[in-house]
């Protein structure tokens, strides 16, 4: 019987990492051939379809979303695993809450965001909009993870912290959380991810606008919002394409950044 799972576990390993694999190598052999210098100009124009403004505005969603949700979403995290009794029953509420959001379609999140930020608190499709939405969207994620994290950390380290006289506090920032850094990091990342790869949500709030956004009540578009107004447009399927490169370049780059801090925290931790 070992052998069979073994066996199952060794396939389907295969069929992923060979899924991978193809996707990327498409996305590459597809894209790699039409990046061009007219790509990265300043300014958008039909004729260079530039992706730069749109790399610009995605900068700017994740840093204002991540900005509002990880404050939020570590904090309540902390309340809810060390704070909060574990037989609260609000507890359990929100956890279920959470659970409820984390798989809600983004198009919800997106027609929420239209419904509460563009129309009735009159922002329009802008920066700020998008923002908002993307931080609400991502919030559930990073409350979850960073309770698994500090659920993971055992008890008798907490235990062991306070019976040398520290208090709570100073058991929370030197025991507990270097050790359950990488945990909610590993949330935050899954919230870059989907932030990086939305379109829907963004579309309703952010709108569409090629221009770079000069205050966050102007409108803009991010590089995946920009692939796909490519895509559906038929006309410039090559420069698409080659957006697909830079996007999959943008999460390697932020993935392996988050992992570096990561085990910054970790040795940080254990020093």
């Amino acid at each position: 019987m070992s052998k069979v799972l073994r066996g199952f576990t060794y396939f389907f390993a295969a069929v992923t990492f060979a899924s991978l694999i193809w996707i990327v190598g498409y996305v590459l052999v597809s894209g790699v051939p039409h990046l061009s210098a007219d790509l990265f100009a300043w300014k958008y124009t039909t004729s260079n379809v530039s992706m730069l403004p749109s790399i610009i505005t995605t900068l700017y969603v994740i840093g204002g979303s991540l900005l509002l949700a990880i404050p939020l979403g570590v904090f309540a995290g902390f309340y809810l695993v060390e704070y909060a009794g574990k037989n609260n029953k609000w507890v359990e509420a929100i956890r279920i809450a959470t659970d409820t959001l984390t798989g809600v379609p983004s198009i919800v999140f997106g027609l929420f965001g239209m419904l509460a930020f563009v129309s009735a608190a009159g922002f329009q499709y802008s920066l700020i909009s998008g923002i908002l939405t993307s931080a609400i969207m991502v919030l559930p994620l990073i409350i979850r993870n960073t309770e698994e994290a500090l659920m993971s950390v055992k008890d008798n380290l907490r235990q062991a912290s306070f019976g040398l006289g520290a208090g709570k506090l100073r058991t929370i920032f030197r025991i507990v959380l270097p050790i359950a850094m990488p945990g909610i990091l590993s949330g935050i990342i899954l919230a870059v991810g989907r932030i990086v790869g939305e379109t829907a949500a963004l579309m309703y709030t952010l709108g569409t606008s090629t221009s770079l956004p000069n205050s966050i009540f102007s409108s803009g578009r991010t590089l995946s919002l920009h692939m796909y107004v490519l895509s559906s447009e038929g006309l410039h399927r090559d420069q698409a394409n080659a957006t697909g490169v830079v996007l999959l370049l943008v999460v390697l780059v932020i993935n392996g950044l988050s992992t570096w801090l990561s085990q910054r925290f970790t040795k940080g931790g254990q020093n």
